[in-house]
């Protein structure tokens, strides 16, 4: 497995090694000790997401205030824009943003550690995402920052008003958030 930093030194991109011949292709998708050695971290997760989002679904920027979840985001089906905004106080790069295609043919995985809103935006015809959580999902410490938030000013790849749900059209901005 190969990791590779982002802009933000602990979001990580995971590529795993594929094999591939005439059948199709094979890759680990996880492996506990292969996480542990090549980030230098020790996760436990406790649960697994499965989304499936039409072309211009933004879902996010979520977070959760108590309970905070790193996530290990993958797709399998489609393509997405996935980010993450630093939401730890402490930080230096508090109130910054990073972002990287995910799709089921790069098969790469963003580690998105805790104290990070996330989100993402379903860039082709219909996206499937996977996510592993390191903490289990608490709506009532759940929070949402607006996905068009001008601080953040995230350069999401979609000219249109992205389709959005009812929680996430409530998002508050990064200056009203409550953060870690």
């Amino acid at each position: 497995m190969k990791v590779i930093q982002q802009t933000i030194p602990d979001v990580l991109i995971l590529e795993p090694r594929v094999m591939t011949d005439d059948r199709g292709f094979f890759f680990e998708s996880f492996n506990q000790a292969a996480f542990e050695a090549c980030t230098g971290l020790q996760r436990r997760f406790v649960q697994d997401n499965h989304s499936r989002s039409a072309k211009g679904v933004l879902r996010g920027l979520h977070y959760q205030v108590q309970q905070p979840q790193g996530k290990l985001v993958r797709v399998c089906a489609g393509e997405i824009f996935d980010v993450a905004v630093d939401l730890r106080r402490a930080s230096p790069t508090f109130g910054q943003w990073t972002g990287a295609v995910l799709s089921a043919d790069n098969k790469r995985q963003l580690w998105i550690p805790e104290g990070f809103a996330h989100g993402f935006l379903a860039v082709s015809e219909w996206a499937e995402v996977l996510y592993k959580t390191t903490e289990y999902y608490a709506p009532q410490h759940e929070r949402c920052i607006r996905w068009d938030d001008a601080t953040l000013a995230i350069a999401w790849p979609w000219k249109d008003t992205p389709l959005l749900s009812a929680k996430d059209l409530k998002g508050v901005s990064l200056n009203n958030a409550e953060t870690c």
